[in-house]
């Protein structure tokens, strides 16, 4: 019976398409001469073309002291290049040099600390603030995105991720040649224009989703302990430290290191004909010079030794997160968890929400995820709740375990394995429908997996998983010593909770 699910939904997938082809038949490869790859679908139903480039860099490639640097870049990508943003760049080019020759000197005075001539440093910020301003008047704001929007784009946006930044837009297929212009340009010529003001903005960003937001605060100190050594553990915006005090150079060199064409993937789906677009884009985007590779991450988590444990006090609703390591994507496992992480959480009839929302009544909401915060290295298969009170974080762990302790000692049914796989399928199907979310999934799978097929084996490797591959998986992995559990606890009533120390937990 599974099978025929899994036959069924597949043909499901297939006859979305212009015909009955298989997508393996129908994603068009081609590797420009400088080393960028290209991934393409014709569907011609609609006249638009999605577009995302995705650069195979996040903030797992930064290092301490410019943690935040990759997702600072991503904001200055929009301010436009030598030619987009500027009404003269040939004399804003000259002031922005000044700026950063400035902010050395400020960066040189502010490290001698107590000894720092603070005279000297007021006069030299006060020139720093009209040097700004001076050069703001060459500045033409968001000449790019208006460009965009005069043409009919939409979805125009990006997002940096621990393993990934994707810049993506659709357009009406007869922009095509006006969008290869503009992002071969921003690929070419990039300028770090009002890097300074933006700088500022990310801080804002970061005070409202991490400082000022209970629930970011609870995620980025579970990260950074659950993750002692591997730069997953590092937040993607940055520690605030690090952030104030990266320059547009330093911002320049890491664009240099990471974002050239041969650690590049563009996806196309859309309404064109790839034998058209191949020359234009080998003449645009394939003239660009490509560097030496970047280097790779070789830190390794070590094996974890013990449960780690850790509060985060705040003036809100208490929440817990756990999690456990787990391999990455390319681990014969990672399937498992896809299915375990459905069976647990995904649906008002999965393991965790009808014992913990429906039954007992002691949660407001539950979720898992088995993928945190990446895919590329290993990573946690987490699981997030919200007590509903007068219930308490501890109750939830203890319930929470005891479910994940089941799934040791007693197999999933057939019918829960059926159900699960049938939701991953039209998941799945679900987002390879549109033309922007086939070009998401093609493009991040060919830069975290080294290969877009990634989305079809492990498809099949989810078909066949079993009820022993469930046990056995959750054997290995859910274990104690394995465990990172990072509870918000309410700063009022901390005192007159419940502490671990009082109440023995399952393990």
């Amino acid at each position: 019976m599974k099978k025929l699910l899994f036959f069924i939904s597949w043909m499901m997938l297939v006859t979305t398409g212009v015909s009955a082809q298989t997508l393996a038949d129908r994603v068009i490869e081609h590797t420009l001469s400088n080393g960028l790859r290209v991934l393409m679908v014709e569907r011609h139903q609609v006249p638009t073309i999605s577009f995302r480039i995705i650069y195979n860099v996040g903030s797992v490639n930064e290092v301490s002291g410019i943690t935040g640097v990759a997702h600072l870049y991503e904001h200055m990508a929009f301010k436009g290049t030598r030619t987009l943003g500027t009404s003269d760049f040939e004399k804003e080019e000259k002031v922005l040099a000044r700026i950063e020759r400035l902010n050395d000197e400020i960066l040189l005075e502010t490290r001698k600390g107590s000894a720092a001539d603070s005279e000297r440093l007021k006069a030299l910020e006060k020139k720093f603030v009209l040097l700004q301003k001076e050069a703001r008047q060459w500045v033409i704001p968001n000449e790019l995105g208006e460009i965009y929007d005069r043409n009919g784009a939409a979805g125009f946006n990006a997002s940096t991720g621990r393993d990934v930044t994707s810049y993506i837009v659709s357009l009406p297929a007869n922009r095509l040649p006006l969008w290869i212009a503009i992002e071969s340009d921003r690929m070419t010529n990039p300028v770090l224009r009002e890097f300074y003001k933006e700088r500022d903005v990310v801080l804002e960003e970061r005070r409202r989703s991490v400082e000022t937001n209970p629930s970011g605060k609870l995620y980025e100190t579970f990260l950074s302990t659950a993750f002692a050594a591997h730069p997953y553990g590092y937040p993607t915006l940055g520690w605030p430290s690090d952030v104030r005090s990266l320059s547009a150079t330093q911002t320049a060199l890491f664009y240099k290191t990471y974002y050239g064409p041969n650690n590049t993937i563009i996806a196309m789906v859309g309404d064109f004909k790839a034998a058209e677009v191949i020359p234009l884009l080998e003449a645009s985007f394939g003239t660009i010079p490509s560097g030496p590779l970047p280097p790779r991450v070789v830190t390794v988590e070590p094996p974890q030794r013990g449960e780690r444990r850790v509060e985060v006090e705040d003036e809100a609703n208490p929440s817990v997160v756990i999690g456990y390591h787990k391999p990455n994507l390319h681990h014969p496992d990672d399937a498992v968890f896809d299915v375990i992480d459905s069976l647990l959480s995904r649906g008002r009839t999965s393991r965790l929400y009808k014992k913990l929302v429906k039954e007992k009544q002691i949660a407001v909401s539950v979720s898992s995820s088995a993928g945190t915060p990446g895919a590329r290295y290993t990573s946690l298969f987490t699981i997030s709740a919200t007590p509903r009170a007068p219930h308490t974080t501890l109750d939830l762990e203890e319930a929470i375990y005891a479910v994940l302790e089941r799934l040791k000692t007693e197999p999933p049914t057939e019918k829960e394995l059926q159900k699960v796989i049938t939701n991953i399928d039209a998941s799945l199907i679900r987002s390879l429908r549109s033309n922007s979310g086939l070009a998401g999934r093609l493009s991040y799978f060919e830069a975290v997996a080294d290969d877009w097929r990634y989305t079809l084996r492990n498809r099949d490797a989810i078909a066949k998983v079993t009820a022993e591959d469930v046990m056995r998986v959750a054997q290995t992995y859910f274990i104690k010593k394995s465990r990172t559990v990072a509870t918000l606890v309410q700063q009022e009533k901390k005192s007159r909770g419940k502490n671990l120390d009082d109440k023995e937990v399952a393990q």
